[in-house]
Formats: C-alpha cells, structure tokens, sequence
C-alpha cells in the first residue's frame, strides 16, 4: 500500500478533489482536519498551543479561536513556525496509526495544506499537486469563508509559490473550472496503481 500526499494552495479545490477519490475507494485523511481535533481535544496539544500563543486563543469552551490564530501566526513566522512544530508531528503520528488500517487498498491520500513547506512530502511515495488561477481561489475562499480579499491574498503570500510545488510534485490536476477534474483524477488514478509516473 502506497501512501500519496495531496495538496494545494488555498482554495485550490483539495476537499473536491478528495471528495472524488473516495468515491475511487481511496481513503483520504485530512491532516488539516486532525490537526483540528488535536487543538480543541488533546490536552496536552492545548497547552502547548497557549504556552506559544497565550490563554486568549482558546473560548471558555475550550475551542481554538481559529481567526484569532490566522490573525497572529500569518502575521509572525516564528509563531507560525512554533504552531507547525507543535502540531505537524502529532498528525503524523495519527496518519502511520490510521493508514495500518488499509493494507487491502492500492494507496492512501494524505491531505495537507502546507504538505511541501512542512518538509512531510519526502516521507510519501508520491506526491499530487492542485493548481487553479489565484482569482479563482480567492473568489472561492470569499464564498466559503466570509474573509476578505486582503486576507486571503497574506494567507496565499505565507504559502509556497505553485512555481516551486510544480517542480516537487508527480502529479498535477488543474481546478480551474475549464479542464474536467474526474478525468484527470481517473488517469492520476491508474498510474498510481500502475505504479506509473507522469514526466
């Protein structure tokens, strides 16, 4: 069973993308999901996150403030850099304990945000790359997310430039609205299963 990281840059598409290969009967673990659960309900991760960013990062419920650590990690690299180094190992972890589970399937997707700024990627087989004009992602994000145009544009300037993942990645799938995705998923698909490279 080989084990695929998958990612892109905000909305890029990753969640359709994902959505898509599961229905493949690919298993797709979402590391930006994990890290989630981690924040809000390991005790251990919560501490360590307030020991970085402070109390008011955390609602008297006990749940991240996520806007309120955008607000202070897209702003400050150190304290990007100290969240990554809390969180990344701990959803690695996870994913090794998760992916024993499907030995039956030709490969697993790891999804991942920042799956070539975190170093990660050299620990798959392959790797998938989701790429869409900047444009349309931020028009997406503004959709999804209620944010405005000026924060997603800092939110896209923190991230590897889609020139340098190019060159990183195996596999690439264009989200533009223009080139049809399940036929790109489909051929990504059986040259994963074939063992195949594209390039």
């Amino acid at each position: 069973m080989k084990k695929i990281g998958i990612t892109g840059g905000i909305g890029s598409g990753k969640t359709t993308v994902c959505e898509i290969f599961s229905t493949l009967g690919i298993p797709v673990f979402n590391a930006d999901l994990e890290a989630k659960n981690l924040q809000n309900n390991n005790n251990d991760i919560k501490q360590l996150i307030i020991k970085v960013l402070g109390n008011s990062v955390y609602t008297n419920d006990g749940i991240l403030d996520r806007k309120k650590v955008a607000e202070i990690i897209f702003n400050d690299p150190n304290a990007l850099a100290a969240m990554n180094d809390i969180i990344h190992p701990a959803v690695r972890r996870n994913f090794l304990s998760w992916s024993e589970r499907y030995h039956e399937v030709p490969y697993v997707l790891y999804e991942a945000a920042i799956l070539f700024e975190s170093g990660y990627a050299r620990d798959f087989d392959q790797t998938i790359l989701i790429l869409a004009d900047e444009q349309i992602r931020i028009s997406r994000v503004v959709k999804r997310d209620k944010i405005t145009e000026e924060v997603i544009k800092q939110r896209i300037s923190n991230q590897m430039p889609d020139r340098v993942k190019i060159k990183k990645a195996n596999y690439i799938i264009e989200n533009n609205d223009q080139s049809l995705l399940i036929p790109q998923i489909l051929k990504i698909d059986k040259l994963i299963r074939e063992d195949g490279k594209i390039g």
